[in-house]
């Protein structure tokens, strides 16, 4: 049917073309392109030319208001987020003034005009995407840098059950756990999901994987920081078996440890931690996600640095399960920003004074649920949804 539509369109196209155009369409892109800028060529009339001058003008003039006003609006919210931070640092209250409570300007002038006579424009090769490893790259990676494969789980239960036990004893509560999984994943998911990967014939949109999707760089983050908190529970795991169990257990703290040492091989922020990501050595500490006893702490950590940032900052309420993936989706101090808001607040604030204009802009969720109470209300919602999945039903009964 695709091959049909697209015969179909290159034959209208052909019977669309002046007398005397050349048909021929055999060449591909390169000979369709010479067809459409000569046919275009003979219809650029001086009229047509005029008119085609006369709208760019207008439509250059509405774009450059829009842009004045979309920059002093974002330079606003910059200014503002600045402010807070600044009012935080000496633990002052922040109110409604301290946001920009309208929404961002919209263009709604001219859409930009088709020249009647386009220049020749170098061919270039198309962009490759770039690649994004797999798991089975991942679990290749650990073989060969660190001549380690990660321990997988007899089933998925097994690991649910992993998670759950760790995630309770760190100080999640199972809402918390359950309510972030079944947004995360859909209610469905597995530790070994990663985004957008479903199998031969589909592609993964991201390095994020597992219950809560750690990206390749949170794993690699993760491990820099709390690595030493992991070597040290499962020396004391160790120190319970005995046999075989305990040798392949002090084989996995040994492995742990070298990964370790190679994720602080670099300053501890998200930029340099990114680059080691992007490393062959960071997909083998990423493939750690999928490990029975380290991928269940690698999950709850994702959650728990959270909790803890918003204890660090004096905030003590529980966070419910949607203020959590608000902190785990923006990051934290973003995260925390909404999260603190009085409730009566959080209605009039438009969802733009959290992000940069680039990113809101890319957001259709965050355009769409455009004030701090709908985002809540629309996570809220999903995950309400999402929770009677029978993986959700499933991690809850593990807990």
């Amino acid at each position: 049917m695709y091959r049909q539509l697209i015969r179909l369109s290159l034959g209208c196209l052909a019977l669309a073309l002046p007398a005397g155009a050349p048909r021929a369409v055999a060449g591909g892109a390169g000979a369709l392109s010479a067809v459409l800028a000569d046919a275009m060529a003979q219809a650029a009339t001086p009229q047509a030319i005029a008119e085609y001058r006369r709208k760019l003008k207008d439509y250059q003039e509405a774009r450059a208001a829009f842009d004045a006003e979309a920059d002093a609006y974002w330079g606003s919210v910059a200014e503002k987020r600045r402010g807070r931070n600044a009012k935080r640092r000496e633990r002052l209250a922040i109110t409604l003034d301290d946001y920009v409570l309208t929404q961002p300007p919209v263009y709604s002038g001219p859409k930009r005009p088709v020249n009647p006579e386009p220049e020749e424009e170098e061919e270039r090769p198309p962009r490759q995407p770039k690649a994004i490893p797999l798991v089975p790259d991942l679990l290749k990676a650990a073989a060969e840098h660190f001549q380690f494969i990660p321990q997988r789980p007899a089933s998925e239960v097994e690991f649910k059950r992993a998670y759950a036990r760790y995630a309770l004893a760190a100080g999640l509560t199972r809402e918390q756990a359950v309510r972030v999984y079944s947004f995360e994943t859909g209610g469905t998911g597995n530790h070994d999901m990663q985004s957008g990967y479903r199998g031969p014939g589909t592609r993964a949109i991201s390095t994020a994987i597992g219950y809560n999707q750690l990206l390749t760089t949170n794993s690699v983050e993760l491990m820099a920081e709390q690595g030493h908190e992991f070597v040290k529970e499962l020396t004391a795991k160790a120190a319970t078996l005995s046999g075989p169990a305990r040798k392949a257990m002090e084989r996995k703290i040994e492995v742990l440890k070298k990964m370790v040492a190679f994720t602080r091989t670099a300053p501890d922020d998200w930029s340099a931690h990114e680059k080691l990501a992007n490393m062959e050595q960071g997909w083998a500490v990423h493939a750690m996600v999928l490990d029975i006893d380290v991928g269940p702490m690698l999950q709850t950590h994702k959650l728990l640095t959270s909790v803890i940032f918003a204890r660090a900052k004096g905030y003590t309420r529980p966070l419910t399960a949607a203020e959590l993936e608000m902190m785990n989706l923006t990051g934290d101090g973003t995260g925390l920003d909404m999260v603190t808001m009085p409730l009566s607040m959080r209605e009039q604030v438009p969802t733009s004074n959290f992000f940069q204009r680039g990113g809101y802009e890319r957001n259709p969720v965050a355009i769409r649920h455009n004030t701090v109470a709908k985002l809540l209300a629309v996570t809220d919602a999903r995950m309400d949804s999402n929770i009677s999945n029978a993986g959700a039903k499933e991690l809850a009964a593990a807990f």
